[in-house]
């Protein structure tokens, strides 16, 4: 069976010049920080990826601390700038890996409100401020819904409070326009795997001048951030995929865009189907709910029809929940719980919408018949 593949927002699959661009570097011995020939020579080209990196994101090569992904930068930037006895403030929207913050801080956490469309407001963020914040946290671009979140907003609101901006920017970096130095941030998160690079690497973006705790201890490699040994393959890999994700990014968005089109417009010729991707939003991402259904039937009936897709986060243990994005957007527990999340990468065709369209109706019936009974 010829699969279609919708679930770039969890992982994009490695192209042949990224896979390429790593294997050369896979065949060398050495660690970049070691002081012989062969690790000075990885060195070299580590750095040379956190240039191209650094360059395609508006930022300074010194700015980029590498971590193994989406996640860790997340928690070294929110951990990092509460430090021992700061306090955060979050969207209600966020990732897991800047939602389950409160966790760990618990009452040193703050959480800002959103709208039925899943964006903050200056007021909602000006509101939730105390004395004890250190950092303002939202997110680019919603993971589930694809939302663009206003970072404009949130770069204003933190400044004029003196404390330091953060986003996690996973799934914007790639797919809408993204300059670090232009857009005001002290943090910014991103992720390879997401935009088609290898999995296991991602970075923290660290204005210069803005201190941040270490979360760990080791040998710093990071500029002190960060301790481990970096993974130079996947730096490679890494750099790779973000040039050629920037390169493409004006025609990509306009091709993903039309296929979002064309998938809202067939969703909404089935009753009961609400598009949550609303307003601006990631070319990338089309996320509805399906009342009368439980989303992982309608998932694991697509999944037999030869479609890929997710019921939101693919980060939470592969354990379906009622949607906590959409809760926050004011919808019921039922309806958090029927939220179906199809996300487009390079290799999205307007033949896998079209497969997606002919298989997705008997699916939402064959579904609803059976939470009925």
């Amino acid at each position: 069976m010829l699969r279609a593949y919708l679930d770039h927002a969890a992982s994009s699959p490695m192209s042949a010049s990224v896979v390429e661009a790593m294997a050369v570097v896979w065949q060398r011995a050495g660690n970049p920080s070691s002081l012989h020939t062969a690790g000075r020579g990885l060195r070299r080209i580590l750095e040379q990826a956190r240039e191209s990196i650094a360059a395609d994101l508006g930022a300074r090569p010194s700015e980029v601390v590498f971590c193994s992904g989406g996640t860790e930068a997340n928690n070294l930037a929110l951990l990092g700038a509460a430090g021992p006895d700061g306090g955060l403030v979050v969207s209600a929207v966020e990732h897991p890996s800047v939602a389950r913050v409160r966790d760990v801080l618990g009452s040193r956490v703050v959480v800002a409100p959103v709208d039925a469309e899943g964006r903050v407001d200056a007021a909602s963020l000006r509101s939730a401020l105390t004395g004890g914040t250190r950092c303002l946290s939202v997110m680019w671009a919603n993971n589930e819904t694809g939302v663009l979140e206003p970072v404009d907003e949130l770069v204003e609101v933190a400044r004029s409070a003196g404390v330091i901006s953060h986003s996690d920017a996973v799934q914007a970096v790639g797919h809408v326009p993204v300059d670090f130095a232009a857009s005001g941030l002290d943090l910014l998160s991103l992720s390879a795997h997401k935009l088609g690079g290898p999995v296991g690497i991602g970075a923290l973006v660290v204005r210069r001048g803005v201190s941040v705790v270490p979360t760990g201890f080791g040998g710093g490699q990071e500029s002190r951030v960060r301790s481990g040994t970096v993974p130079v393959a996947l730096a490679v890999g890494f750099a790779a995929a973000l040039r050629d994700a920037v390169a493409r990014l004006d025609t990509e968005a306009l091709r993903l865009t039309a296929l979002g089109d064309r998938l809202i417009a067939g969703v909404r010729g089935i009753p009961e189907v609400r598009v949550n991707t609303v307003g601006a939003a990631s070319p990338a991402i089309v996320h509805v709910t399906v009342r009368g259904t439980r989303a992982d039937d309608v998932l694991l009936l697509l999944d037999a029809g030869g479609i890929d897709c997710s019921t939101g986060s693919a980060c939470a243990a592969g354990v379906h929940q009622p949607s906590e994005v959409l809760l926050a957007m004011g919808r019921t527990a039922a309806e958090a719980a029927a939220g179906l999340r199809f996300s487009f990468g390079p290799t999205t065709t307007a033949a896998d919408v079209e497969t997606l369209l002919a298989v997705l109706p008997s699916a939402v019936e064959r579904a609803r018949s059976a939470f009925r009974e």
